[in-house]
């Protein structure tokens, strides 16, 4: 797997991984001000963005993913950071080899199942064909019946882009993304533990990490620490870039200086 990434400034490295339907182009503002003191990686994970379509899509796999990234750029360790989808395939990394990770940054996901919340937008895209519209305004008018929500619906329209032929079409992996649902919903696998440093960030009007989770998080997660962004949701780097750049330097500086593990951020979320 050739993934598709894009690097910025210098340092020690910084890997963020992005959430289902989103790209590296959504992290793109966060990751210039990250790179101030990183040299930070955001990557496009399978059937995402410009990487390879493939029809597996779950947890192992998109870890191995990262590992193989790694290796392709001669990076023993790194910090993760992952929001939604790309939380879990950090924590995975995690869990799996743990000395491959210095600290961790968990963005608004928890390691328990959901449920299958995002099959009726998969299918809505998987209904309309881009490449029958002439214009991206056309696609948005024939999504917006089954995809109401303007804001959620320009978000998924990120993922439009012309083919060399000047057709429209999805970046998606579709098929593979909706063949894979189950497994993306499902909780990581126990038994295992990552000792090292983590944060776990959650919106405040996000409904994803609630406090049921606490013990799932304790159980792999012994020295997690929550922080709660106000006037957030789920795509908490979007609501609040300010807060959420501040929470999360504080802890990758804590870190650092040899205070990440017992690191408490600011208005500490607790369940």
């Amino acid at each position: 797997m050739q993934l598709s990434s894009r690097r910025y400034g210098a340092g020690e490295p910084l890997v963020i991984l992005h959430g289902l339907f989103g790209s590296l182009n959504n992290w793109a503002t966060l990751c210039r001000a990250f790179a101030e003191e990183f040299e930070v990686y955001a990557v496009d994970q399978r059937n995402h963005g410009r990487s390879p379509h493939h029809p597996v899509h779950t947890f192992p796999v998109l870890a191995d993913d990262l590992r193989e990234f790694m290796d392709q750029q001669a990076m023993s360790s790194a910090h993760l950071l992952g929001h939604s989808m790309g939380g879990k395939t950090a924590m995975e990394v995690a869990l799996g080899t743990p000395d491959r990770v210095k600290s961790l940054i968990v963005v608004d996901i928890a390691p328990a199942p959901y449920p299958p919340s995002h099959d009726a937008l998969m299918e809505a895209l998987a209904s309309v064909d881009p490449s029958a519209f002439a214009s991206r305004g056309e696609v948005d008018a024939a999504l917006r019946p089954q995809i109401p929500v303007e804001r959620t619906r320009q978000f998924l329209m990120t993922n439009l882009h012309r083919t060399g032929d000047g057709r429209l079409a999805w970046r998606l992996g579709l098929e593979a993304l909706m063949r894979n649902s189950e497994a993306m919903n499902a909780a990581l696998r126990g038994g295992r533990r990552f000792e090292g440093p983590v944060l776990v960030v959650r919106g405040e009007a996000s409904a994803y990490v609630r406090p049921e989770h606490l013990q799932a998080f304790t159980a792999l997660f012994p020295a997690a620490r929550f922080v709660t962004v106000p006037g957030a949701g789920h795509w908490v780097h979007a609501d609040q870039p300010v807060l959420f750049a501040q929470a999360v330097f504080a802890f990758l500086r804590g870190h650092r200086s040899g205070e990440g593990r017992s690191f408490i951020p600011p208005a500490d979320f607790v369940p």
